[in-house]
């Protein structure tokens, strides 16, 4: 079984920045896609930045040239830089990953359970 952990959330003011790590631990044979979501209260989870094995990245407009996604493949890690934040940043953001438990299973979504980012005055 697989877990994914996110850390660094927490309450920043407009401005501000803040860093998440998400570990990836247990049963993974391989990873493909990493990447973060979130979801604020009354909307749909939604894409906040991805970045595949190639380097290749995603970014939602919304945080286009204000987030930055990195990955460490040896560690299972990525993480999100977040500069200049905005309270419509305001979400739980979830660390996402496509994996392979086991050389006998396919690849599959895994979540974290959410870390709160908060910004406010």
């Amino acid at each position: 079984q697989a877990q994914l952990v996110e850390s660094g959330g927490g309450l920043v003011q407009p401005g501000g920045s803040l860093r998440l790590s998400c570990a990836a631990s247990g049963s993974i044979f391989s990873i493909n896609d990493m990447g973060w979501y979130r979801q604020a209260p009354g909307k749909e989870r939604e894409l906040v930045a991805r970045m595949a094995l190639s380097g290749r990245t995603n970014y939602a407009d919304s945080v286009k040239g204000r987030f930055t996604i990195s990955r460490d493949n040896a560690k299972n890690m990525v993480y999100l830089q977040m500069n200049s934040l905005k309270p419509e940043d305001t979400a739980l953001y979830y660390c996402y990953a496509s994996l392979r438990p086991t050389p006998s299973t396919w690849f599959s979504d895994h979540w974290g359970q959410g870390t709160q980012v908060t910004v406010s005055s």
